[in-house]
């Protein structure tokens, strides 16, 4: 018997949930699928077809498949709500190094969101430039395709389409109304106010990328420069499905078709951990969480491969995951510290550093985040204290 019957006759009756899930309609009517263009930049996310708003509730197309990762990336403390859309009758295919291959027509959707609050008082001249009180939001409830939005903010949504010539990126920017997000290829800024835990408010400009910054991250090749996909690799999407819980998201993507596994025959696919998950080691945890945040560029092909560090969770501990290591080139970006990673001492380790700091020029990631990630730093200091090593 193989694997997906085997998956079949266990779990028929969640199986059949989340197949009426992923082909639910929308009250009455049945979604429609996404309109994939093959050229061109359409001027509004509803031409996508992917994502649609009505009577504040945001409508997903007949075939977007909800997706999550393991260990996301930080954005400013946004979540995120993210989809692929595939051509009808085709799926993508399932590597035995974990990495997917997706079909022409593919269409990943990421938005971007926090909880609502008042709109501020004091708003500034422009109506475009307004500041929004805004909380960290929970993920949003999906019943059926419908997503109700109230209580939420939704910020911008980024679509990557597989088109003949390779990947493009586009970002959309909502409206205040929350009722339409047209293309904003020169970016954006858009001043907030943050609140976290009953904590003080903090103000800060969230930016939403050109379309040339979207490489930034994307073009994880630094010889090729094609963009692709970051989060849509198996080691990332490890864990239950959002769409069925008690089903392994691999799993659930080839029940309802969006994967193919190439080889049935492989080893089993590596995953990163949840970095939020106590029960997995801090040292899964950490590896997994700077993978996810900064390995598209400290890798052995990635655009800061010159630097010597690769932050990958297959990276052997040592020099090349910056243990003991000084510096190429960081200038100030070190905050005076000799060592990409100090073991055992997080104060001298630039990698800190690098993440506590929002100076221009020293902060990274360098692009995506206004705002350090103060649980993301707390688990990484933890880390490195706990190492061992001799950067005498």
């Amino acid at each position: 018997m193989t694997r997906a019957r085997s998956i079949h006759r266990a779990l028929g009756p969640v199986i059949a949930s989340l197949c009426a899930l992923i082909s639910a309609s929308c009250a009455d009517e049945k979604p429609k699928r996404a309109v994939f263009h093959a050229e061109g930049a359409p001027q509004t996310l509803a031409e996508w077809g992917v994502l649609t708003v009505g009577s504040g509730v945001l409508h997903l197309a007949d075939g977007a498949v909800v997706y999550d990762l393991a260990t996301p990336l930080f954005s400013d403390y946004a979540a995120k709500l993210r989809t692929v859309s595939l051509p009808a009758g085709q799926s993508a295919i399932l590597g035995p190094d974990g990495s997917i291959d997706f079909p022409v027509g593919t269409i990943i959707t990421k938005t971007f969101y926090y909880a609502a609050k008042d709109i501020a008082t004091e708003a500034p001249q422009s109506e475009a430039a307004r500041a929004h009180a805004v909380g960290v939001a929970p993920p949003l409830e999906i019943a059926g395709k419908a997503l109700q939005l109230g209580g939420l903010r939704l910020i911008e949504t980024r679509i990557l389409a597989r088109r003949e010539a390779g990947w493009v990126a586009l970002p959309y920017v909502w409206n205040d109304a929350q009722t339409e997000a047209r293309l904003q290829r020169a970016g954006s800024l858009i001043p907030l106010s943050l609140t976290r835990d009953n904590a003080e408010a903090t103000t800060f400009g969230y930016v939403t990328p050109n379309v040339n910054q979207c490489a930034g991250c994307h073009a994880t090749d630094a010889t090729t420069r094609a963009l692709e996909p970051i989060g849509l690799h198996a080691r990332h999407l490890g864990g239950p499905s959002p769409n069925a819980p008690r089903i392994d998201q691999i799993d659930a993507l080839r029940l309802v078709g969006v994967l193919t596994v190439a080889n049935e025959a492989s080893a089993p696919l590596a995953r990163n951990a949840d970095w939020t998950d106590e029960n997995q080691s801090i040292d899964e945890r950490a590896r997994a969480y700077l993978d996810i945040n900064c390995s598209h560029c400290h890798s052995d092909k990635g655009p800061a491969r010159t630097s010597g560090l690769d932050l990958t969770t297959d990276a052997p501990a040592g020099p090349k995951l910056g243990y003991c290591k000084p510096p190429v080139a960081a200038g100030s970006g070190t905050g005076g510290r000799r060592y990409g990673i100090a073991p055992g001492d997080p104060d001298e380790s630039i990698l800190v550093y690098r993440m506590e700091t929002t100076l221009p020029g020293a902060m990274m990631p360098e692009i995506g985040r206004a705002l350090p990630h103060d649980e993301g730093v707390d688990l990484i200091r933890a880390w490195v204290a706990r190492l061992v090593g001799d950067s005498a």
